[in-house]
């Protein structure tokens, strides 16, 4: 016989409320102090916010009153306790005590009126948050004012920047709107933004691929130029900064699909046998390059190089700035050149930064060009930037180092290339 509604949210508060209270004494129990309430007052919290709520579903008072009072009692023991007046304990006047009977209450009224997985997951992420108090201070040790900063820049940009911007043109000049400038912006920043935490905070120091692998997601050109410098300073870097500068080519594959698939699924689609070949084909040229020269590896584990922080303001208007520019400079070429003025430019465009370029032709089209036209001329402009990272490899590692990568850029941006232009 199937469980009744009624009883499901009855063993639901009732389940809540028991593991809920596991994870608290499990807490009090790792930092030796008395357990004040837990794995049988949790439940009973619960329990009573349940029933004062089916008592009054509709205008909610009882559960008011219910919460009033506890927090009335909860308030005298934190008092009690933060001053230090109660002898017969070790309890310490910690927020978390309050904060954590207080929502074990709120579990009962939660899981009775709204869908099971609200009251599952704030639940789980209370215990999660309870369980890792130790690596949750670790991490708050580890970062310094200027992160913090950095996340209110996201924050603004994301919560307040952008949805304030105007969705209509400004200008007869161009039909994109600072909306879609602002969400480009946005796109490429968040991107950067992820892999500057995972290289900074994640990713071992000794991982000197993986960490190569992240800094593509960030930009393989200013990877590339990190990695050859280190190889010029110390000649013993060799190996690894080859491999790191053909992994961080590989992965901007991935990163450019990313990023059209967020404005364009067709266009991406039609990228993506291209693209997903080069980033395989990027990846098993490293790992020979890396295998063969296993004789001659560095052992040693270098220093982590942070990459800058991504979210400069400064740098953020700059790349709104030519976002628009470049846009403007694809309309022109397409309307005077058509579709070989839109491969001359993206040709060009890759000694500079191809995100611009990639960002307009995904939000905006080529015109009449068909997605496998819009398609090669990103894959072409990718191509010119592997080119460049090539050369830049060769020219600041000064000498044999940069060899490899660039004659394995080289053969990704002309096999992409060439795959493209028989493909599409």
């Amino acid at each position: 016989m199937p469980i009744s509604p009624s009883v499901a949210r009855f063993l639901l508060v009732l389940g809540l409320g028991f593991f809920f209270g596991l994870a608290f004494e499990e807490f009090h129990a790792r930092e030796n102090q008395a357990r004040p309430g837990g794995v049988r007052s949790f439940p009973l919290l619960a329990l009573i916010g349940a029933l004062l709520y089916e008592l009054d579903p509709v205008r909610l008072i009882l559960v008011a009153v219910g919460l009033l009072v506890l927090g009335a009692w909860l308030a005298g023991y934190y008092w009690q306790h933060a001053a230090g007046t109660d002898s017969e304990t070790e309890t310490s006047g910690s927020l978390i005590i309050p904060i954590c009977s207080v929502l074990a209450y709120l579990l009962g009224p939660v899981a009775m009126r709204e869908p099971p997985w609200i009251g599952v997951g704030v639940t789980v992420t209370a215990v999660l948050l309870l369980t890792a108090r130790e690596r949750l201070h670790a991490f708050a040790h580890r970062l310094n004012t200027q992160e913090i900063v950095t996340a209110g820049k996201f924050m603004i940009l994301a919560g307040l920047v952008l949805p304030l911007l105007p969705r209509v043109p400004v200008t007869k000049l161009t039909d994109i709107t600072p909306h879609q400038v602002g969400l480009a912006v946005l796109a490429v920043c968040t991107i950067s933004y992820l892999s500057y935490l995972l290289q900074r905070y994640v990713a071992p120091p000794g991982a000197k691929p993986l960490i190569a692998m992240l800094g593509g997601l960030y930009s393989a050109t200013a990877t590339t130029l990190v990695l050859a410098q280190s190889a010029r300073r110390d000649p013993a870097e060799r190996v690894a900064a080859g491999t790191g500068i053909i992994l961080a080519t590989s992965v901007m594959y991935l990163r450019l699909l990313i990023i059209v698939m967020i404005f364009n699924v067709p266009l991406a689609v039609a990228l993506t046998p291209t693209y997903l070949g080069l980033a395989l084909l990027g990846f098993c040229i490293a790992g020979g390059w890396y295998w063969l020269q296993r004789g001659v590896r560095s052992s040693a584990q270098a220093p982590a190089q942070w990459p800058s922080n991504p979210l400069d303001l400064g740098a953020a208007a700059a790349f709104g700035v030519l976002f628009v520019v470049v846009s403007l400079a694809a309309s022109w070429a397409r309307s005077h050149y058509g579709i070989a003025g839109i491969y001359a430019l993206a040709s060009v465009i890759g000694v500079t930064d191809i995100n611009p370029f990639v960002l307009s032709v995904a939000q905006h089209g080529t015109g009449s060009m068909q997605n496998g036209a819009t398609a090669l001329a990103i894959i072409v402009a990718s191509s010119s930037n592997n080119i460049m990272n090539g050369v830049y490899a060769l020219a600041y590692s000064a000498g044999r180092t940069g060899i490899v990568p660039l004659c394995a850029l080289v053969a990704l941006a002309l096999g992409g290339v060439g795959f493209g232009a028989a493909t599409l």
